[in-house]
């Protein structure tokens, strides 16, 4: 390990080193080339979100703006830690500086922070149109959707404030080995010189609780929203309310379902294989997901994409005429 090189001359570390997934040669480029391929998607999907919601003005109403909002953020997300992991997986240095360091840890878990703030406010949105259709267009008018969304990227990043300050302020002093993929905040603290409960118990506490409460607040608009489909009478009725909110709830169960493995599964934070597994699943494959999930099931953004789809064919073939 070159924890001594990566020391300066009081003795902290300059650098970690990221150990990512170790394995052979071949696994690497298996891994590089299967986690980029995703990315790519990654980005495609979610771009043709925004694309679509921009190009249509059917689309322009808060429900889509909060989605084309959300695919940005996923874009913004899976791009604060993707990149160096795959540039990681070729690298012989592994490494990562310590203010990088930092920085990937607030900005990922800022964006996670946001991307839970979100997910309750397309709640919110589902609840207002379900519970409230009459109240819906008075309430949720252009003018909040833009205070939610602006809530929601302010609120992601204000969170993450004190755990970053706190952290900045933990001594490193060797080794400086994360056995990780990237600077999530257990292995950090582990490395501390001394031991610091008292920071680990707050950062802790402030991760858990914004994914608690967001939780919580959305099963509670849930709880509201089937209590009134229920008391719909079966048909059309009731089978539009819940397509209304089966894509919100699928994206709602696979990002929720593999955060909470860290935190409800006792001791799941004590195997670094399984801090890797999950935190590849929420930090990659959620990301991944979301516009299948959204563009499939959605009659609005299908069609929205069929015209962007048309349209770029149309270009393509004129610039082959040309």
């Amino acid at each position: 390990m070159r924890t001594l090189e990566t020391t300066n001359i009081s003795g902290f570390v300059n650098e970690f080193l990221l150990l990512g997934f170790p394995c052979g040669g071949h696994s690497q480029i298996l891994l590089f080339v299967l986690f980029s391929f995703i990315y790519l998607l990654t980005l495609l999907g979610n771009t043709s979100v925004i694309c679509a919601v921009w190009s249509s003005r059917k689309l322009h109403t808060p429900m889509y703006i909060l989605l084309a909002n959300f695919s940005f953020l996923e874009i913004c997300y899976v791009s604060s830690d993707v990149p160096k992991m795959l540039a990681n997986i070729i690298s012989q240095t592994k490494s990562i500086s310590y203010t990088g360091c930092l920085l990937q840890f607030y900005f990922f878990f800022s964006m996670c922070a946001a991307e839970c703030l979100f997910l309750s406010v397309m709640s919110f949105d589902r609840f207002l149109a379900i519970c409230r259709p009459l109240h819906y267009p008075t309430i949720m008018t252009h003018h909040l959707c833009a205070q939610l969304v602006v809530f929601c990227w302010a609120g992601g990043f204000l969170w993450l404030l004190t755990p970053l300050t706190l952290i900045s302020q933990v001594p490193f002093c060797g080794p400086n080995a994360i056995d990780h993929f990237l600077c999530d905040l257990a292995p950090l603290l582990a490395l501390s010189c001394a031991p610091v409960p008292g920071i680990t118990l707050i950062c802790g506490t402030v991760s858990s609780l914004i994914i608690f409460l967001t939780f919580l607040y959305i099963l509670g608009t849930y709880f509201c929203i089937l209590s009134v489909v229920l008391q719909v009478p079966s048909g059309s009725g009731r089978h539009k309310a819940f397509s209304t909110c089966a894509s919100h709830f699928a994206v709602v169960s696979l990002f929720y379902g593999s955060v909470m493995v860290m935190y409800v599964r006792p001791g799941s934070g004590d195997y670094p294989g399984m801090q890797k597994f999950v935190t590849l699943f929420y930090a990659l494959a959620t990301p991944f997901f979301n516009p299948l999930i959204y563009n499939f099931r959605n009659k609005d953004m299908k069609e929205a994409l069929k015209k962007i789809l048309n349209v770029l064919l149309w270009e393509i073939s004129k610039g082959f005429k040309s």
